[in-house]
């Protein structure tokens, strides 16, 4: 009985009633305000840039970007996998759901900071190990992503990505064979990590996920941590990227954005209290199975 009074006030100190209270709303708002769309039409009631899609591709796309960054900010990997096929299944530009999906990975990504800060998942302005790799990890990024553009004509990118899913495939192994072990951490394994994932990020667009988060956790970073870092860090990577799509000219297209933003967004304090939840080796076990699974899928022609 005692356990069981200790496990209820612990649920109740994290605020899990009222957060999922939230959700259930803001899901119950999204469903009824697209079926006030679709029984009226004429009221107009979505933003003009989303009137070229129908309600329930709306929907669809919000479902989608809900479960992706779900998975994405509980295990820091994931989203771009698993949301740009759909979007394609759907019938989007391939043209347009690249920008799109950097736009909801810098939104969320962001969101998923601070929460995984609330939720004590991370302490960035205690930790200085978790602070320093955060740092690190967003510097490297843009160091990465400019080498990337300045040797892109002279690589194999398709060969490039092979070595990169070889690569991630033995870290995601490595991770779940040191399951029960506690590793030294260790900033040399960082920087090369965040150097290799940054580079192949800027070049192919993949990769940056899974080798982040379980290159941070065999350098010894909890899991719970690199999570964390991998969200933040890879915001910066997109921030990045959608300056540089702007500065090339691109247009962006808010139809696809809004319902992938919000959709992602809504996830976000589901995912880290996930997080908080989940025992260490548990944690640590699901990263390596992810980090096995996509890199697989990028082994497969997949992008990560």
């Amino acid at each position: 009985m005692a356990d069981n009074a200790l496990v209820g006030k612990s649920i109740q100190a994290a605020g899990v009633p009222r957060r999922f209270w939230l959700l259930g709303l803001g899901m119950a708002g999204v469903l009824g305000f697209l079926a006030v769309h679709t029984l009226y039409p004429e009221w107009h009631l979505l933003p003009q840039a989303t009137s070229q899609y129908r309600p329930a591709t709306l929907l669809a796309v919000f479902l989608a970007a809900f479960i992706c960054e779900y998975i994405d900010s509980a295990l820091g990997m994931g989203y771009g996998t698993t949301l740009s096929p759909m979007l394609l299944m759907f019938g989007f530009d391939p043209h347009a759901v690249v920008p799109c999906v950097l736009i909801s990975e810098l939104i969320t990504g962001v969101t998923a900071t601070l929460m995984h800060h609330r939720d004590g998942n991370v302490d960035f302005l205690r930790d200085k190990n978790a602070r320093g790799t955060a740092i690190l990890l967003s510097v490297l990024s843009v160091v990465g992503a400019v080498i990337a553009v300045r040797l892109a004509n002279k690589l194999s990118v398709p060969g490039l990505r092979l070595a990169i899913a070889t690569v991630i495939l033995a870290t995601g192994v490595f991770t779940l064979a040191t399951v029960r072990r506690q590793l030294r951490y260790r900033k040399s394994h960082i920087i090369t990590v965040g150097a290799i994932a940054a580079f192949n990020k800027g070049l192919s667009g993949g990769g940056y996920g899974p080798l982040v988060t379980a290159g941070q956790v065999v350098s010894g970073l909890s899991p719970k941590h690199a999570v964390a870092i991998s969200s933040l860090a890879e915001s910066f990577v997109c921030l990045v990227a959608i300056i540089a799509s702007l500065w090339l000219g691109k247009d962006l297209n808010w139809g696809l954005a809004l319902p992938l933003a919000v959709g992602a967004v809504m996830s976000v304090p589901l995912a880290t209290m996930t997080v908080r939840w989940l025992p260490e080796k548990a944690m640590r076990a699901s990263v390596g199975v992810m980090t096995i699974v996509l890199a697989i899928v990028m082994l497969t022609g997949g992008k990560a």
